[in-house]
C-alpha cells in the first residue's frame, strides 16, 4: 500500500513536504571528504549551526561518523561523544529546526533521539546494526532509507549491478514494505549517490530519479560536492560547488524533495528558482 505523501510527523513536529526543501549537513568528525575537521570546536559549530538555519536549512544532518569511500566504522561510544552534545544544545536553542543523526548505531539514534533529534538516516539500510529499526520504530521517527552496495571500506571497488535503476528500486521498494511492517511510516528514500557506484551508475539513477517517484515517498538527494561532479569536471571537492547546483536543478525537475547539502544558501536559492520556473509552468 502506497500513498502520495506531503507531511512528515517529526515526533509531532509536523515538515510539509509538498515544495522541495533544504537538509544542511554538519559533519563532526575529523575525517569527512569535503569538511572533516572544520566544525569541531564549540564557537565554530556554533557559527555553523547559525549559519545554515540563518541561510534557509529546514533539516540539519547530524554526522559523527565519516562514510566516504574507503573510511571504517567507528565505535558506538565515540560517535555518541561526538554528536550527543550537540544533539543537546541544537535542540535547546533552536527548537524549530528538525534535527537528523546520520548514524548506523542503534545506540546513537536512542540516546539522540530521547534528547530531541526528530528523525535518523541510514546508510546501511538497517543492514549493519538490526536494533536500529527498532528505536526508530518505538520513537516513530522518520527514517531516511538509503541504498548501498557494500560498506564504505569496499563499496567503490569496481560495483557491478545487472541494472543500476531496477536493482536499486527492487531494493529500495522491498525495504519499504518491511519497514512498515515493523511501524515505520515516515520514509524518505535514498538512492545513495557515491555509494557503491560508478560515475555512470550515478548520473543514470539521477537522470532516471523521477522513477522512484513510484513509491510514493518523498526523495532525498544527496549529491553534494561529491566524486560524480569530482570526475567529470576534474575539480577538487572545494570546487564543486557550481556543478553540485548544476545537478540539484535536476534533481528537482526529477522529483526530489529533500536536498542534502554542503551549501545551503545556493541550495536554497536553487529552489526558490524551480519553484519560480515551476508557477510559470502552471500558468501557461
Amino acid at each position: 500500500m502506497f500513498w502520495n505523501q506531503t507531511t512528515l510527523n517529526c515526533r509531532g513536529q509536523v515538515l510539509d513536504i509538498s515544495a522541495p526543501l533544504v537538509m544542511g549537513i554538519l559533519n563532526v568528525t575529523p575525517d569527512s571528504f569535503f569538511d572533516g575537521g572544520s566544525y569541531t570546536g564549540s564557537m565554530a559549530l556554533e557559527a555553523r549551526i547559525e549559519e545554515m538555519i540563518r541561510e534557509g536549512a529546514v533539516i540539519i544532518d547530524i554526522g559523527g561518523m565519516s562514510s566516504r569511500p574507503g573510511s571504517s566504522f567507528i565505535s558506538h561510544t565515540e560517535e555518541l561523544n561526538r554528536v550527543l552534545p550537540v544533539v543537546k544544545h541544537l535542540h535547546k536553542v533552536y527548537p524549530e529546526t528538525i534535527i537528523s543523526i546520520d548514524t548506523i548505531h542503534h545506540q546513537v539514534a536512542d540516546a539522540c533521539l530521547a534528547e530531541g533529534a526528530h528523525m535518523i538516516n541510514d546508510i546501511s539500510a538497517g543492514s549493519v546494526d538490526e536494533k536500529l529499526l527498532s528505536i526508530v520504530a518505538k520513537y516513530k521517527a522518520p527514517y531516511v532509507l538509503m541504498h548501498m552496495q557494500g560498506l564504505p571500506d569496499t563499496m567503490q571497488k569496481q560495483p557491478k549491478y545487472n541494472d543500476v535503476l531496477i536493482d536499486v528500486l527492487d531494493f529500495l521498494t522491498s525495504r519499504v514494505a518491511s519497514l512498515m511492517k515493523l511501524g515505520i511510516i515516515d520514509i524518505i528514500i535514498d538512492p545513495g549517490f557515491g555509494f557503491g557506484k560508478t560515475v555512470a551508475h550515478n548520473y543514470e539513477l539521477l537522470a532516471n530519479l523521477h522513477v522512484f517517484k513510484i513509491l510514493d515517498r518523498p526523495i532525498l538527494c544527496g549529491i553534494s560536492r561529491k566524486g560524480m561532479i569530482q570526475k567529470v569536471l576534474d575539480l577538487p571537492a572545494e570546487k564543486a560547488l557550481n556543478g553540485s547546483t548544476a545537478l540539484h536543478m535536476i534533481a528537482l525537475e526529477q522529483g526530489a524533495k529533500i536536498l542534502r547539502v554542503h551549501d545551503v544558501s545556493a541550495a536554497v536559492e536553487c529552489i526558490h528558482l524551480f519553484e519560480q520556473v515551476q508557477q510559470a509552468r502552471r500558468a501557461t
